[in-house]
């Protein structure tokens, strides 16, 4: 492809950058990325991402705005509240660049419904805030050999992993097992400072570009630590787990399961931060 005039201008500050030029522009515009959920983690990601020129973004949420959202879900409006999180998303972005396609999908993500889903893109970005969708998302990766960004948020503290399967560790690797129910509360139980999603949705929208462009070090087998309140960042070696029960050589997980009984949760979660 050939860039446009108008594109050329649009994405100049990206194409005079030696590791991107008018090479790796096109490799963006063609790049197919999904993000799940629309919320703390997905907003910030989304808005880069858009604003870089990723081709097509889809941006999974069966939620609906509410006002509390608004303290960092900055994809969306006060005049949003009420509308389903995929139509303000769409809506917003498509403002930002009208270059781009934004496909919304109004849904639970489900083990019956992802692997059909995420087959159609590139990179999966994970902006969940609960653990039977990030195993879900996970296991899916793993046997679709789908890189995934993932990022967790909570109060003052995030982090962030990028997962190449058969390469680096994937989410079991880190966490074999969830924790109990009750032990870790939500975003909405503990809060969480605004900043903290932006700073680690913006390092997986990071991620995703250095992927696609094929520049620089992902975080694969590396998890980055942010704290806020003395705005450091670390780095934790994570390897592989020969016995992870999903990415090891013998795996005993080789289907999607029910994460909801394996999380031993039943109760309504929300897709994201």
């Amino acid at each position: 492809m050939n860039l446009r005039d108008d594109q050329i201008e649009r994405y100049s500050r990206q194409i005079i950058l030696p590791n991107v030029g008018g090479k790796g522009q096109e490799k963006l515009l063609k790049a197919k990325v999904l993000i799940i959920g629309a919320g703390g983690l997905g907003s910030p990601c989304a808005l880069y991402l858009a604003s870089a020129g990723i081709g097509r973004i889809g941006i999974v949420d069966s939620d609906a705005v509410e006002l509390n959202n608004l303290q960092r879900q900055i994809l969306h409006a006060t005049k949003d509240v009420g509308r389903p999180k995929v139509e303000s998303a769409k809506e917003r972005l498509c403002a930002i660049n009208t270059d781009i396609e934004i496909i919304p999908y109004k849904l639970r993500l489900t083990s019956e419904n992802i692997l059909d889903i995420i087959k159609e893109y590139n990179i999966i970005v994970d902006g969940s805030d609960n653990f039977p969708t990030r195993y879900l998302v996970n296991d899916a990766c793993v046997f679709s050999k789908k890189p995934l960004s993932h990022g967790g948020i909570f109060r003052f503290d995030g982090q962030a992993i990028t997962i190449i399967p058969g390469v680096s560790a994937c989410y079991r690797c880190l966490f074999p097992e969830p924790p109990p129910p009750g032990l870790v509360p939500s975003c909405q139980e503990a809060g969480i400072l605004g900043a903290v999603a932006g700073v680690i949705g913006t390092i997986q929208a990071n991620e995703v570009l250095k992927y696609i462009l094929g520049v620089g070090n992902l975080l694969a087998g590396k998890l980055l630590v942010f704290n806020a309140l003395d705005s450091s960042f670390r780095q934790v070696k994570v390897p592989r787990d020969s016995k992870c029960p999903i990415c090891s050589e013998n795996p005993t997980i080789t289907k999607l399961i029910d994460y909801e009984e394996f999380c031993q949760l039943r109760r309504k979660e929300s897709n994201e931060a």
